[in-house]
């Protein structure tokens, strides 16, 4: 398990325990000892943090895309594990601009096929992804997003540079021959 993804885990842990909790006990308080009872060696301390102070300060804008994007599920219906995956993915979809979009829905996924019910990656997927497209149908484009597709781009040049210089090899080695 990647130290990101555990972090998001014990992110995820916290912010149930919370919500289970009506937010009436400290969201950072839960983190710390989380952390420290399950992963005290963790590197990616500072990322739980910011991921947890990220979720709680954007909380009803998230809130309102979760309700958006899942019409037929009011917010407190929505099992308190699922709930929580899609606000941590929804927060790292729109709000984060270091992570890359598919790396924010997959992260989800695997969450909620671990912690949640046997539909709740599909749920998450369902939601996420309906995020996404409509992102992409306004036109924003994370700036994590756009350096993965530049670098994409860059290495399609790379093959069809390395392609075209393999193809004019070929001719000047038909050519050497013609003349022999």
């Amino acid at each position: 398990m990647s130290n990101r993804h555990l972090a998001r885990a014990i992110v995820l842990q916290s912010l149930y325990e919370w919500d289970f909790h009506q937010a009436k006990q400290d969201a950072p308080q839960i983190l710390s000892r989380n952390i420290e009872e399950f992963a005290s060696d963790l590197d990616e301390k500072d990322f739980a943090a910011k991921l947890l102070t990220g979720v709680l300060e954007k909380q009803p804008e998230i809130d309102a895309i979760i309700t958006k994007f899942a019409p037929d599920w009011p917010l407190q219906k929505i099992t308190t594990v699922d709930r929580n995956v899609l606000r941590i993915g929804a927060y790292e979809l729109v709000f984060d601009a270091d992570i890359p979009s598919k790396v924010a829905i997959n992260e989800a996924i695997e969450l909620a096929k671990t912690f949640g019910g046997e539909s709740s990656g599909k749920f998450v997927n369902g939601v996420l992804g309906a995020v996404y497209r409509d992102q992409q149908a306004q036109g924003i484009m994370k700036e994590a997003d756009k350096q993965k597709e530049k670098k994409k781009d860059e290495e399609g040049e790379k093959k069809q540079n390395d392609k075209d210089n393999s193809n004019e090899e070929k001719d000047e080695t038909t050519s050497m021959k013609d003349t022999e």
